[in-house]
């Protein structure tokens, strides 16, 4: 099974809008939040294996092999 691709354009845009709209922050603070949490999201869905640095999307999850064919990593690590 493969795990749905990020989209990082469509969170910051709901994070913004959110915090925006829901929490009445001005469009700057609402910008730095929506920056960090992209950039903390993406981040986790980055293999930590010095030799593949693949997205997450790009394993196949049950297995945990990655789809690139000249990656030789086995398994996805998250730390």
């Amino acid at each position: 099974m493969l795990e749905k691709q990020f989209n990082p354009d469509l969170l910051y845009n709901r994070i913004v809008h959110y915090y925006m709209d829901k929490k009445g922050y001005s469009i700057d603070k609402a910008n730095a939040i929506a920056q960090s949490v992209v950039k903390r999201e993406a981040q986790r869905r980055i293999c930590k294996n010095d030799k593949c640095k693949h997205f997450s999307h790009d394993h196949i999850r049950n297995s945990e092999t990655c789809l690139v064919l000249d990656c030789d990593c086995g398994k996805f690590q998250t730390k």
